[in-house]
């Protein structure tokens, strides 16, 4: 679908003329240079996981859980979350914790990210309520998409199906051994969400998640110095266009493709970049932040058990 997306918004665009801005009208070595912030933010992401897991009872090594960061983001390139089960099961593997319990904290993780993505929208938005009310007029399928959503019978009729579904399942079947391992993984779970109440390091746990962001939004906005048309457009464009960007990032499609495209070509051009100006400022910082992620992710893989070595020697003996 990503894929699909990304076709319907590049098949009407010069590529002759956006070949030209690639090839002559990119500061490369800027593009290059903001990749150590996208580094920094997810070296910033592995210690709070860290902090989070550590008020579990575990002391767990910040170079494990480093490295499976890194991992996560390449293997969601390969399917949408599926990075976060496993950065979740190999920290399992060499730190000997429940997977159901670092599991847990990976969904405070993602809770965490979540709200700092929604405040930091709400403020903006508030800032910025021009903008915002010109972009949902010229692109309507945002609204109309969550009205239809929200005014269909048949989500009501599936969350009630839902919620009589795990009823039953939980009441009626709870005496079998599968109920019960289930039952057991939820209860772990549940012990890992509650690992943010026992943070015994809350200042430092929101200093980090502070790091995480403002790297992410410099990973982001100083691809702005590399192209002569956003150049100028300054911080207050470049935080709406970065959070614009986000949300295209949190629908579960590999990476974003094709979303993320969206987002930015449509935010650039509300602010007077020509569509293929702003359709080569995404497609370049895309794929070069693409491949960041790829080769830094492959070092994250392919360390961990090099790392790991001499304490799988010694489980063996």
């Amino acid at each position: 679908m990503g894929c699909l997306l990304l076709w319907y918004l590049y098949q009407g665009q010069d590529w002759g003329e956006m070949m030209k801005v690639v090839k002559k009208g990119v500061r490369y070595d800027i593009l290059l240079y903001s990749l150590v912030f996208g580094l920094g933010g997810n070296i910033f992401r592995g210690y709070r996981w860290g902090l989070l897991i550590d008020s579990l009872g575990e002391r767990v090594k910040r170079k494990n859980v480093v490295l499976a960061v890194l991992g996560n983001y390449a293997i969601n390139l390969v399917l949408p979350r599926i990075g976060e089960v496993w950065r979740c099961g190999v920290t399992s593997k060499y730190e000997k914790i429940s997977f159901t319990k670092l599991l847990g904290t990976m969904l405070v993780d993602r809770v965490m990210d979540t709200l700092v993505v929604g405040l930091a929208a709400v403020i903006v938005f508030s800032f910025n309520f021009s903008f915002f009310s010109r972009y949902f007029s010229n692109n309507p399928e945002f609204v109309n998409g969550f009205s239809a959503m929200f005014s269909s019978v048949w989500m009501y009729v599936g969350l009630l199906l839902l919620v009589l579904t795990i009823w039953l399942f939980f009441k009626k079947w709870g005496h079998l051994a599968f109920v019960k391992k289930v039952k057991e993984a939820i209860q772990n779970i549940w012990e890992g969400i509650k690992c943010l109440w026992k943070l015994e390091h809350k200042a430092l746990f929101i200093f980090q998640t502070m790091m995480i962001w403002v790297c992410y939004f410099l990973y982001f906005y100083i691809a702005f110095y590399a192209f002569d048309f956003t150049s100028h457009l300054g911080v207050r464009i470049g935080l709406i266009a970065f959070i614009m960007s986000s949300i295209g990032v949190a629908v579960p499609v590999q990476g974003g493709i094709g979303v993320w495209h969206f987002m930015v070509i449509s935010t650039l051009v509300s602010f007077g970049v020509s569509e293929v100006d702003a359709g080569a400022f995404a497609l370049v910082v895309y794929t070069i932040q693409t491949i960041w992620v790829i080769i830094t992710g492959l070092v994250g893989v392919f360390a961990l058990p090099i790392v790991n070595r001499n304490k799988t020697i010694d489980d063996r003996k």
